[in-house]
């Protein structure tokens, strides 16, 4: 990975963090909902047997205070990759997380954020060399989503190098993709099947357990998953309260005329002036009620200027990725994966962003 998309992570954030940067008023309960997403997977792998990435969870006492269990776990464990997670135990902490390391290392990461703690929880998730990743949605009207080679971070934060996500949509009957890649379709089947539950009394303990709901017997909900060759499936989330985060918007044929091309992040249309804007210089801008932000990818630096913008426009992303969900929220037309935005519009250029087609025209 380029120093570029290394420093674009660094800053990224989760969605609940999102979510509460914009002041939505759904955040706390987003939040307790992402806390407690490895409890709702330790329970669909009792009843269903969904595989997925099980944390080793540790107090955050424990390891601050490297407690015989936790010098145990390390001792076996050590040199293996990880993710970490620090799990808030209370509201007004926030959410800390570091994937690649290994579990020393993550260790010596975990002191340096001189945390209080008595305030979390601390996971560490086994860390996968992921060869597919997927993100996707299920509800009544189907199942809707982007797979992509790679890690699922490359999804849900929109950061890649090479060949951008694919979208597609099952609606119970017909599978439908944008940019179909060879081996997408035998690999989503498999995802989905994962969570197809027809056993009745299955079912019913999941609506008593989770409050799950059923879509054509498959669990609804919001996902994300990794597949590598020696682990295989992973559910690495599973979200009730986004199900109906995204609205499947069909493929669009796109006119000549549309100087760049990318997909619906959020629907709408808006005119406005380009403003191209590089992750070192948002500090030193500001945008106009008719400006169109334009940039390689949004990061949460770049909040301020999505709120300001008439419309955002993006070299990277996807539509299921934090940055697309947020322009949502924020009623903002948004274009994203247009590969190049950045080198094809001019400063000062007046467009037309219309989302709905995931175009941007000449105005």
């Amino acid at each position: 990975m380029d120093s570029y998309l290394t420093k674009l992570y660094e800053k990224q954030i989760s969605l609940t963090e999102w979510f509460e940067a914009i002041g939505d008023p759904r955040a706390k309960e987003l939040r307790e909902e992402d806390a407690r997403k490895h409890d709702r997977l330790d329970t669909l792998q009792k009843i269903i047997g969904l595989p997925f990435g099980k944390p080793s969870r540790f107090k955050g006492t424990e390891v601050a205070k490297r407690t015989v269990t936790l010098r145990m776990f390390v001792e076996q464990h050590g040199d293996e990759l990880c993710a970490i997670r620090l799990i808030p135990l209370k509201p007004t902490v926030p959410k800390l997380r570091m994937r690649g390391y290994s579990i020393k290392k993550a260790l010596e990461w975990f002191d340096e954020q001189k945390v209080n703690p008595k305030d979390y929880d601390v996971d560490f998730v086994p860390h996968d060399d992921a060869k597919w990743a997927t993100i996707f949605t299920v509800t009544n009207k189907g199942i809707f989503g982007e797979a992509k080679k790679g890690q699922p971070n490359s999804l849900t934060q929109g950061f890649y190098e090479d060949v951008p996500p694919t979208t597609f949509a099952y609606d119970f009957k017909t599978w439908k993709f944008d940019g179909l890649q060879p081996g997408i379709k035998d690999h989503l089947i498999e995802v989905v099947e994962k969570i197809k539950v027809t056993n009745p009394e299955q079912q019913k303990k999941l609506k008593k357990e989770l409050g799950a709901e059923f879509a054509h017997d498959y669990l609804k909900g919001y996902f994300e998953t990794s597949k590598s060759e020696e682990y295989g499936i992973w559910f690495i989330d599973y979200n009730r309260l986004l199900a109906d985060i995204y609205e499947v918007q069909p493929p669009v044929k796109t006119t000549k005329a549309a100087l760049v091309k990318g997909r619906a992040g959020s629907v709408g249309q808006a005119s406005g002036v380009v403003r191209i804007v590089a992750a070192d210089a948002i500090a030193k801008v500001r945008l106009n009620a008719n400006d169109v932000l334009v940039c390689h990818m949004t990061t949460p630096d770049y909040l301020p200027l999505m709120q300001q913008a008439a419309a955002i426009v993006t070299d990277l992303g996807g539509v299921l990725s934090h940055a697309a969900i947020i322009a949502r929220e924020l009623k903002k037309p948004c274009v994203t994966g247009t590969k190049n935005a950045t080198s094809i519009l001019k400063e000062g250029q007046k467009v037309t962003v219309d989302a709905n087609k995931g175009i941007v025209l000449a105005a």
